[in-house]
């Protein structure tokens, strides 16, 4: 079968649809010691989350979720699949969220971080995001619990008020 040569594969970001969820499943079991289910995707798609793929020929690469309420924005997930980190996904993916957080005039933007996930935490900090607190024993680990780092980011600082 010939390939129509006017098609051109959608490359970028796009909404993540329920018909996503088992690739989106794939790339987070691959990446998780205790990862998200289906239904807490589908959850997260059926309540309006901001959920986000990015996808290059017509594979998902990586995505994102982030919610917004009441001026502040939390990012719930963020993963790359695996074979595809270090090539700047994670970090394009973050810029993504960012910028829908902040077209929704959101003050704050958080997140939580596995305290071993060194590569996410220099990501969080080389963009702007300061520690603020810690979660004890927040996450599943091989055995017992892991500490969650705490990360915030100021969003939409009027220009009077930002400082160089």
């Amino acid at each position: 079968m010939a390939l129509n040569p006017d098609f051109e594969p959608i490359t970028g970001f796009r909404p993540m649809y329920f018909e996503d969820v088992p690739r989106v499943i794939e790339i987070e079991e691959s990446a998780y010691i205790s990862p998200w289910t289906a239904g807490i995707f589908r959850d997260c798609i059926r309540v309006g989350y901001y959920c986000f793929v990015y996808v290059e020929h017509e594979v998902i690469q990586a995505y994102g979720i982030i919610s917004v309420a009441a001026n502040e924005a939390h990012i719930l997930n963020v993963c790359v699949a695996t074979e595809l980190r270090g090539k700047g996904l994670g970090r394009k993916m973050l810029h993504k969220l960012v910028d829908v957080a902040s077209q929704h005039d959101t003050d704050s933007l958080f997140l939580e971080v596995r305290r071993s996930n060194t590569v996410a935490i220099q990501l969080y900090m080389d963009e702007g995001f300061n520690e603020i607190g810690v979660r004890k024993d927040y996450y599943p680990a091989g055995e017992g619990k892991e500490d969650a780092l705490v990360f915030a980011k100021a969003l939409n600082i009027p220009e009077d008020e930002e400082q160089d």
